[in-house]
C-alpha cells in the first residue's frame, strides 16, 4: 500500500475513529482526569506526579492541548475527541527520535499494555529498527509481575496471565523487566504505552508512547520532559488492521522504509 500523504492518514484516522470523534466517552475522561489529581496511582501509568497536578481543571487543559479534547469544563458527558492533527504532530516527533535511535545503533525496548491492538504496530517498527541495526531488547525469562507472567511475542514485551495477554495499566511488569536487565542491560529507548511507558520515562530512559484520551498521564509526563513523545489516539479500535496507515506513515518518516 502507498505511503499516505498527511491529509489522507488525518481522514483515515477520522473515517476509523483513532481520532477525531472516538469512542471514549466524555464522562470517562473526566473521571479519568478527577481520579489522576485526587493521587490515585493507578492513573498515574508509572509516572510519580507528587502534588503538581491536584487539580482536574489544570489535567484538562493539558489534555485539550495535547490531545485535542473539548477545553470546556462544563462539556460533562457524551462525544468527545482527539485532533488528528496533534496525532500527527506526535507521530512526527516520534519518527524524529526512531531516526536518532537508527543513527546510534540504539538498545531498544518494546512493550504493549494493549496486546489485542497494539503489538503488531510496535512489532514493525521493531524490525524495522533491527534491519537499521539496533539491538532489540530480549527481555530475561521467568519474570513475574502482577501474579502473572512477563513474555515476549515478536519482540514485544506483554503481560499474560491465565495462558492468555491482558491489557494492563500497570507498571510493575515494566519494573520487572528493567530490574532484571540491570544497568549494564538498561535499554536507550523504550518504544511502548501505558504504565510500560510511563515507568520507563519514570526510570530516566528515554520513552516514547502511545496514550488515549482517558489516559491523561503519559500526556501530563510529555509536559513536564518525563516522557519524550506521547502520540494521542484512541488505543483500542476496532480493527487492529486500521493501525497500519498511521505505522507505515511512521516507518517512512523515520526513513525506516
Amino acid at each position: 500500500m502507498p505511503i499516505l500523504s498527511r491529509p489522507a492518514l488525518v481522514e483515515h484516522l477520522v473515517r476509523t475513529r483513532i481520532a477525531g470523534d472516538v469512542a471514549t466517552p466524555r464522562d470517562n475522561n473526566l473521571s479519568h482526569y478527577r481520579k489522576l489529581a485526587n493521587g490515585d496511582p493507578h492513573y498515574w501509568l508509572g509516572l510519580e506526579l507528587g502534588d503538581r497536578w491536584t487539580d482536574e481543571q489544570d489535567v484538562l487543559a493539558v489534555m485539550a492541548e495535547r490531545c485535542g479534547v473539548n477545553d470546556d469544563p462544563a462539556h460533562r458527558s457524551g462525544q468527545d475527541t482527539i485532533d488528528p492533527d496533534l496525532t500527527v504532530d506526535a507521530l512526527d516527533r516520534m519518527a524524529a527520535r526512531l531516526r536518532k535511535a537508527a543513527a546510534g545503533k540504539e538498545r531498544v525496548l518494546f512493550a504493549t499494555g494493549h496486546p489485542g491492538a497494539l503489538i503488531d504496530a510496535h512489532s514493525r517498527v521493531a524490525a524495522a529498527l533491527r534491519a537499521a541495526g539496533c539491538e532489540i531488547v530480549r527481555i530475561p525469562g521467568g519474570l513475574v509481575a502482577d501474579e502473572g507472567y512477563v513474555v515476549q511475542f515478536a519482540d514485544v514485551a506483554v503481560f499474560e496471565r491465565g495462558a492468555s495477554l491482558w491489557h494492563t495499566h500497570s507498571p510493575e511488569p515494566m519494573n520487572a523487566i528493567l530490574d532484571a536487565l540491570g544497568e549494564d542491560g538498561r535499554p536507550d529507548l523504550v518504544v511502548a504505552d501505558h504504565g510500560w511507558a510511563g515507568r520507563a520515562g519514570q526510570r530516566g530512559i528515554d520513552s516514547v508512547g502511545y496514550a488515549d484520551c482517558n489516559d491523561p498521564a503519559l500526556f501530563i509526563g510529555e509536559a513536564e520532559g518525563t516522557m519524550q513523545v506521547t502520540i494521542p489516539l484512541d488505543d483500542h479500535v476496532l480493527d487492529p488492521r486500521y493501525y497500519e496507515p498511521l505505522t507505515d506513515y511512521l516507518l517512512d518518516a523515520s526513513g525506516l522504509l
